[in-house]
């Protein structure tokens, strides 16, 4: 559908009842607006869609990003649409007027259907997701909570994330299980290339198997199913970090194959900062000890890995409001603009001389991040520059072998700011 003004594009808003209830808890006109939008979604032309630019700009005017800086640092956190930040200082406000009640009586009856919501986006069974603050302290309840001895190998590679890294190094130094260190020549186009360096290091000591689903410092995509399938071969369990795919791309976590597996939801989900999930397959979840522990800390119920104390019930109940609001965009077309707006910027840089990338170019490997480089000039060289000269935020990468600027445009990210981006980096590369 061709839509010419804003205006008209209001007028055009439909009036029935919204099939998005987060949404329509907090503000049923926005939800009666969304509903509408999502239906627009549905009805473009399949391969029209990244270009629907009038639906997308909706999308970027739910949110209240800031028009002093381009933000292209979207990896590490992602701002909230409106609707969400509001969501979250409702039930804020609402908890205040009588923290104990409300908290304890009212908003903990919605983690029930919260939880729903979220094993449906996940593509699994209700009793196999739990609810709380982030990817590492997700990982972490695994990571500890299983039953490791001193011998026994864990498998993982340099390119993980620190704070994974330093709780296996933590259960290598209390524990003394041994850590068998893969050093991958990132990026990697080939997924049987990728998962002989992890099937390799397998050994009848592998226990566990730690696989990066998408690789922050670059975007590199792992292919976990491979690698797990390999893995459960020989009796190896699989922990798959999650932090930077859901809501990222289009998946469900049971087709991956892995045991364990966590995500940030203040990533790609742009839900309520500090919220998150972690899956554990049902058979599994008796083997997991509770990183803080309740009554049943080896039980069977995937609930004892929510015993978290006080916790912010108002920003928990708003992740509702973000799942709804992923749900207008759906996740398949989400990606796909995702990898629009990254190739937007990549294609016309690509053939710089002085310009290169360390992100694989397949479609299957890699989605919304790129990491760019330019010859002569450090990372943070180039970040610092794109910053006080054009106030672009992006994050310089040192780690191991990769080294570049990381750039992680958004659904609210325009195609004006790309321009800017691609204009920049032509003045800092010369």
């Amino acid at each position: 559908m061709k839509l010419n003004t804003r205006r008209k594009f209001i007028n055009q808003l439909a009036t029935a009842t919204t099939a998005l209830p987060f949404l329509g808890a907090v503000n049923p006109a926005f939800a009666s607006e969304a509903t509408h939008v999502k239906s627009l979604f549905e009805n473009s032309l399949p391969g029209n869609f990244t270009s629907e630019e009038e639906l997308w700009s909706w999308v970027r005017e739910a949110y209240t990003v800031s028009p002093n800086i381009i933000n292209l640092n979207n990896g590490g956190v992602a701002p909230q649409p409106k609707v969400v930040q509001d969501a979250h200082i409702r039930y804020y406000q609402y908890c205040n007027e009588a923290p104990s009640y409300y908290m304890w009586q009212i908003l903990d009856q919605g983690r029930e259907p919260l939880r729903e919501r979220l094993a449906n986006l996940c593509g699994c069974d209700t009793e196999e997701i739990a609810i709380n603050r982030n990817a590492t302290e997700g990982l972490n309840t695994v990571i500890f909570g299983l039953n490791l001895k001193a011998g026994d190998e864990v498998v993982l590679t340099k390119q993980d994330y620190p704070n994974m890294i330093n709780a296996w190094k933590q259960r290598e130094k209390r524990d003394g299980i041994k850590l068998v260190w893969i050093d991958i020549p990132l990026p990697l186009e080939n997924e049987d290339e990728i998962a002989s360096y992890y099937i390799k290091a397998f050994t009848s000591k592998t226990k566990v198997v730690m696989v990066t689903h998408l690789i922050n410092w670059c975007g590199q995509i792992m292919p976990v199913r491979k690698i797990a399938d390999a893995a459960h071969q020989r009796g190896i369990e699989v922990i798959a970090d999650g932090a930077h795919t859901l809501g990222h791309f289009s998946f469900k976590v049971p087709e991956l194959g892995c045991d364990y597996f966590a995500s940030s939801l203040h990533k790609w989900m742009s839900a309520p900062f500090g919220s998150g999930v972690l899956y554990i397959k049902k058979d599994k979840i008796k083997n997991v000890w509770a990183l803080l522990s309740n009554n049943e800390p080896d039980g069977t119920d995937i609930r004892k890995f929510e015993s978290l104390g006080t916790r912010s019930f108002a920003s928990e109940m708003a992740i509702g409001a973000a799942i709804d609001f992923h749900d207008v965009m759906g996740s398949q077309r989400k990606e796909e603009r995702l990898r629009y707006l990254k190739n937007y910027w990549v294609d016309q840089l690509k053939n710089h001389p002085k310009i290169s990338f360390n992100q694989p170019h397949s479609k299957h490997l890699s989605c919304a991040i790129a990491s760019v480089a330019v010859a002569g000039k450090k990372p943070e060289e180039v970040s610092s520059e794109l910053f006080s000269k054009y106030k672009i935020h992006a994050v310089a990468i040192n780690w191991e072998n990769i080294h570049g600027v990381r750039v992680t445009p958004n659904v609210y990210t325009s195609i004006k700011e790309l321009d800017k981006l691609v204009g920049a980096m032509k003045k800092i590369a010369g």
